[in-house]
């Protein structure tokens, strides 16, 4: 059963005329962002332009297909957001800068951050250019704190899990406490840079 749009959802319909992939998955990533990265659906998307479900196999090969490429479009998205923030710094700089600019997309486009979650082919991931790019950048930036592998990976996997923690506890409001979040972020950066600066080397035989 397709999933209900969450209350206060109104359909937008986009006349079918010029319908793309582009404008098909950019409309899906519109979409999650308004109703919930769930609700999007081939059903959902066929009345968004009010198509029948199977004009949409003009354009992808299905759901699992139209989500990859939301992933793709959102994490290209995110990836130039963070460039921009670290450009030009290093160290804690461009860990306070990375961090911020990982939130701040993550909390204002919840349906697209929620695509970049989706698990990718190894084969897909190594082909995207935005993709690569996000892991050349993650990874140089840690790089500056003078890790290499395997501690680089291991302090990737850190940083991912601690930026995507926080994020997804503090969009489903799981923080009761009045403590300010931006504070609590805060803190949070500054622990992963004191982690990052004492980092336990793995000792190598």
């Amino acid at each position: 059963m397709a999933a209900r749009p969450s209350p206060g959802y109104s359909e937008v319909f986009i006349p079918r005329a010029g319908l793309t992939t582009d404008r098909l998955v950019a409309a899906a990533a519109d979409l999650a962002d308004e109703a919930g990265y769930e609700n999007v659906t081939l059903s959902a998307m066929a009345r968004r332009f009010g198509v029948k479900d199977a004009s949409l196999y003009a354009h992808v090969r299905g759901l699992r297909d139209l989500r990859t490429r939301m992933a793709l479009l959102a994490g290209g998205e995110m990836i130039d957001r963070i460039a921009a923030a670290v450009d030009g710094r290093s160290g804690r700089d461009a860990l306070a800068a990375f961090a911020g600019a990982y939130r701040e997309y993550a909390l204002t486009r919840p349906g697209r951050y929620a695509a970049t979650q989706l698990p990718l082919d190894q084969a897909l991931v190594t082909d995207s250019p935005a993709l690569r790019r996000t892991a050349e950048i993650t990874y140089g930036m840690l790089r500056s704190y003078g890790l290499e592998e395997p501690d680089l990976t291991d302090a990737v996997r850190l940083l991912r899990s601690t930026l995507h923690g926080y994020c997804a506890l503090e969009s489903a409001g799981a923080f009761g406490d009045p403590r300010d979040l931006g504070a609590s972020w805060d803190r949070a950066v500054e622990a992963l840079h004191v982690a990052l600066v004492n980092w336990p080397r793995e000792q190598r035989r």
